[in-house]
């Protein structure tokens, strides 16, 4: 049987596209940062990775990144789901993770979160909501316009794995992802298209 025998949602995320601060390596996480010229570009580019889903539920971080990626993807009528902004990185945003790792070479934010934002389990908290409204949303296919971290937490947490394990599944500025099954085992089933 398939996911759709099961009547299981499928759930894809698309990334932004790129901003400054993507393209510097700099942590965005809530400052409200605009697409480049080149994000707005691979924005247009990520509809064609789109095209021809019929999505039931459509949900944007309401930071402005998100919400022209989706509108320049074609999902203008998104609806903003205040659950979906990115990591609140506290002290680190701004801050290059390279930068962070010339006084601490062992950092990793996974491990060793940020200072003065929040926890790790505090966003995974967020995605599980997300998460949740997907599968109760009682149509096929449903997408999120969201963030790297963000969408690598929500990956991680569809699959029923610790939010550290996001840590594994990269993620590139305007690519989409599907997330389906295996009959009824939560799978990854496209990435980075």
């Amino acid at each position: 049987m398939s996911a759709e025998e099961f009547g299981l949602p499928r759930l894809w995320l698309l990334r932004h596209g790129e901003t400054e601060w993507s393209k510097s390596g700099q942590y965005t996480g809530l400052t409200d940062l605009p697409l480049t010229a080149e994000g707005e570009q691979q924005a247009r580019q990520a509809k064609a990775a789109l095209d021809g889903v019929d999505f039931g539920l459509v949900l944007t971080s309401p930071l402005q990144r998100a919400r022209r990626t989706a509108e320049l993807a074609g999902f203008p009528e998104a609806q903003l789901e205040p659950d979906a902004v990115e990591w609140d990185y506290g002290d680190y945003e701004g801050i290059k993770s390279s930068d962070i790792r010339k006084e601490n070479p062992d950092y990793l934010i996974w491990t060793h979160g940020v200072p003065n934002g929040e926890t790790l389990d505090q966003v995974a908290a967020r995605a599980d909501r997300v998460v949740q409204r997907a599968l109760s949303a009682g149509v096929p296919h449903v997408l999120v316009v969201a963030h790297g971290h963000f969408c690598r937490i929500i990956t991680a947490r569809w699959l029923e794995l610790a939010p550290i394990e996001g840590r594994h599944f990269i993620l590139g500025t305007a690519k989409v992802c599907r997330l389906g099954w295996d009959k009824k085992t939560p799978a990854v089933e496209a990435w980075g298209l």
